[in-house]
């Protein structure tokens, strides 16, 4: 299996470089760096190696439809309570916020097609507490919203967004191909690996918003290596058996 490292960003949109001031540059630069250190760490929790390694059954991506509802459900609230700490010096990146909360806020609801769409019954998906990594990521994200100015979700955002623009399609395509699904039963990682680059396309013009600021700057990285920690978790504590 290739390094996450080695492998070829699509469209280069998430790939750090390009123009701009040095302080977004230099974010960008330790953004990626976080972020293939995130795809290595994903790459050895147990669900994936089942599904690059050919062994991925129907259970596994019922139970990956069921760990992911909970917190995907609340990704819009923790995006409009963001925005709602944001003062009026930055009402440009409170309302690209509260603009990602309006288009994201029935993802969780593709979510629960897709688990109907194979077999799954929606009052399992519809109840399913969230697991360990589940609860410690949402803490954590709602945590952070809730800080004044809460710049550094940004640097989430680069790990969840780019997860969707990097790998959504690409997990899609094996799960399609290893449980010979129809497109309907995975809509939610189609859409998103095909949405998603248009969102990364907005990350750079919201750093800009931000910087440069040395203080900004060290909070979006950290927040984004929490955040990347804790996604693995939630993946990590995913299992179909």
């Amino acid at each position: 299996m290739r390094r996450a490292r080695e492998r070829p960003r699509p469209g280069g949109f998430h790939v750090a470089g390009g123009g701009g001031m040095t302080g977004v540059s230099d974010v960008l630069r330790q953004l990626t760096i976080v972020f293939m250190e995130f795809e290595g760490r994903l790459e050895q929790t147990p669900l994936i190696r089942k599904l690059t390694r050919g062994r991925f059954e129907l259970a596994d991506y019922h139970a990956f439809l069921v760990g992911l509802r909970q917190q995907v459900a609340d990704g819009a609230l923790w995006m409009s309570r963001a925005a709602s700490n944001i003062d009026e010096d930055h009402l440009e990146l409170r309302s690209t916020l509260m603009r990602h909360a309006v288009t994201e806020h029935r993802d969780f609801r593709l979510l629960e097609a897709d688990y109907a769409a194979c077999g799954g019954d929606l009052a399992v998906i519809r109840g399913a507490e969230k697991n360990l990594g589940s609860e410690a990521l949402s803490a954590w994200m709602f945590h952070e919203a809730s800080r004044p100015n809460p710049f550094g979700l940004l640097g989430a955002m680069w790990i969840i967004e780019g997860l969707g623009s990097i790998k959504a399609a690409e997990w899609g395509r094996l799960v399609q191909r290893r449980l010979d699904l129809p497109d309907e039963a995975l809509r939610f990682l189609l859409y998103h690996g095909e949405n998603d680059v248009e969102h990364i396309k907005e990350f750079e013009a919201m750093l800009a918003m931000v910087l440069p600021d040395a203080a900004v700057a060290a909070r979006i990285v950290k927040t984004a290596r929490v955040t990347a920690r804790l996604y693995a978790l939630q993946i990590e504590e995913i299992t179909g058996d």
